[in-house]
């Protein structure tokens, strides 16, 4: 059966013409578009908006891989309607870097969980890295990681089919460590990679 067909047996014939206006703010710009009742965010962000580090892996809510920061909230975007989120503020990993050092915006500025992935080599294909990041940026505003365990329980909606686990939840692990530890020190006794001394 054609897509149209499709359509008008679903009695949904014209529905292209009803586009619904929808403003967000993502990554400090706010964007206007004209979007069909049943656009995710996903497909705003990569298709429309021209965001395309949010990955499309499972398009499930499976992988994690599409994770992106709404109204400070991390979430799968593909499978949010965007009609749901009219109005929000959306942070990709395009924007996540923006004013993370000393407050200025700059090009060469990373966000302290970038740099930490980088730091522990946290990645391989790097395909669901942007989705990691995002989440765990989100988790770690969320406020329970108190251990290990936690941050390996709360990623758990995030795979690395590359198998990277280690690296990423000590690269967490050390950003967690630096917010809970005066600016620019480490807590006494931590050690980069993560252990106790």
């Amino acid at each position: 059966m054609s897509t149209s067909n499709t359509r008008d047996a679903l009695d949904l014939a014209g529905v292209d013409e009803q586009r619904i206006g929808m403003t967000f703010e993502i990554n400090g710009t706010r964007l206007q578009f004209e979007l069909e009742p049943w656009t995710t965010l996903l497909d705003l962000l990569r298709e429309r908006a021209g965001l395309t580090g949010t990955r499309k892996g499972c398009d499930h809510g499976q992988c994690g891989a599409c994770t992106a920061l709404v109204n400070g909230q991390r979430i799968n975007t593909c499978l949010a309607l965007a009609a749901v989120y009219d109005g929000s503020t959306i942070t990709t990993i395009e924007g996540l870097a923006r004013g993370a050092k000393n407050g200025q915006e700059s090009d060469d500025a990373l966000h302290p969980m970038q740099q930490a992935f980088i730091d522990h080599d946290a990645f391989q294909c790097g395909y669901c890295t942007p989705g990691q990041i995002c989440s765990a940026v989100g988790m770690l505003a969320e406020g329970h990681v108190d251990t290990r365990d936690d941050i390996r329980e709360l990623m758990s909606g995030n795979l690395c089919r590359c198998g990277a686990y280690v690296n990423i939840v000590n690269a967490i692990a050390e950003v967690a460590q630096l917010n809970a530890a005066p600016t620019g020190e480490r807590a006494s006794g931590d050690r980069k990679d993560g252990g106790a001394e």
